[in-house]
């Protein structure tokens, strides 16, 4: 996607040195566009666990980048040791997240099929490089593949703006290119669709408001920021045509976690019959769960980020504010787990899929069996 009109990723390995990793720090938009250097597992940690990336698809990459890191600065004679102390501190930083585990896992997976510490390192490389590559490819086809539902409601429309309401972020900043939500939007901009975004201000990171609303404004995509409990209102008058969001980790059969809030507008959704979409590519499925409620575990977060708002003040400074009283209790549950009955579909990089158990595994037949 672009920044100020050049193509960019939200991570890339330096071009002439395999210790330094680049990556946008998130927290700095939409005021300021900072890139940050990696140099090892506890900075790749650090921006994982503190949210200078975020999103399912970008903390596998950084995690698979992490996992290289760590092989690159592992000592010989105590290689496998060094891996797997810097797996186990990648791993404990979001627990949600599915994409991080199945990075973590990948790598270790690619490390162990070859013999020599010089062969670990330069496959722990070229796999981080793939999963960011193959991110961003099924991001693409997400694109592909979402694109022709917002291609039937513009004929339907005789030409008048698509009305997608988002939720969070789950556009290019969270993966590595493209996005899985905002895939669909993009593909049919392109395509001279006309869309409209209505895009939720996302408590209390705000992610909707300083992330997506940016990317969309740098790709010209027409959107308008709404308060996280105005979509109900607009679905209930007829101003929403489809809702897509993303989704941290997805059971077998189908149910969703996703930000804190996308369950509500699901069921906004369903009262007022307006088809609701999840966007993902296969990396965010977790083939070993079944019931996402009982399941998927939700991370916990200080309630420091509900009680204190940032943002830029007069003479550009930046600042953050309180708005409670200091002693006020507050509990910061970052996700909630949507049911697949709420669900319309499943837009992933193999097609779109209803969100049952038999049909997601005839797209992917090779998870058929659950792991034990």
């Amino acid at each position: 996607m672009r920044v100020n009109g050049n193509s960019c990723r939200t991570i890339w390995p330096d071009s002439g040195d395999r210790g330094l990793v680049h990556i946008i720090d998130q927290r700095q938009l939409p005021h300021a566009f900072v890139v940050e250097g990696l140099r090892c597992v506890a900075d790749f940690a650090g921006a994982i666990r503190d949210m200078h990336v975020r999103g399912a698809g970008l903390i596998g990459a950084t995690a698979g980048f992490g996992m290289h890191m760590a092989a690159h600065t592992a000592p010989e004679d105590n290689f496998d040791r060094h891996l797997r102390k810097s797996a186990d501190l990648l791993l404990a930083t979001r627990p949600t997240a599915r994409n991080l585990a199945w990075a973590v896992e990948r790598q270790l997976a690619a490390m162990a099929a070859v013999e020599s510490v010089t062969e670990k390192r330069d496959q722990a490389f070229r796999t981080a490089c793939a999963i960011a590559d193959e991110d961003a490819e099924f991001c693409r086809r997400i694109g592909e593949h979402g694109r022709p539902l917002l291609d039937a409601i513009s004929r339907t429309k005789h030409g008048e703006p698509v009305n997608v309401l988002t939720h969070c972020n789950a556009g290019w900043l969270a993966f590595v290119d493209y996005g899985s939500a905002t895939a669909p939007i993009y593909a049919a901009h392109s395509a001279g669709v006309p869309v409209h975004v209505w895009v939720d201000e996302t408590r209390p990171w705000n992610q909707g408001a300083k992330l997506t609303a940016w990317e969309l404004g740098q790709e010209s995509v027409p959107h308008t920021l709404i308060a996280d409990n105005t979509g109900g209102h607009l679905m209930q008058h007829g101003r929403v045509d489809l809702v897509i969001v993303g989704t941290d980790r997805t059971t077998r059969t189908g149910d969703v976690a996703n930000k804190i809030g996308t369950y509500l507008k699901a069921l906004a959704a369903r009262d007022c019959g307006v088809p609701f979409y999840v966007a993902l590519p296969a990396s965010t499925f977790d083939w070993s769960m079944r019931d996402g409620v009982r399941e998927i575990p939700i991370e916990e977060r200080s309630g420091d980020e509900l009680k204190y708002i940032s943002g830029r003040a007069a003479g550009d400074r930046d600042v953050r504010v309180l708005i409670s009283a200091p002693e006020t209790p507050a509990a910061n549950y970052a996700f909630d787990v949507t049911p697949a009955r709420l669900i319309t579909g499943l837009i992933t990089e193999r097609g779109v899929v209803k969100p049952e158990e038999n049909a997601i595994t005839a797209l992917y037949p090779e998870h058929r069996t659950r792991p034990s």
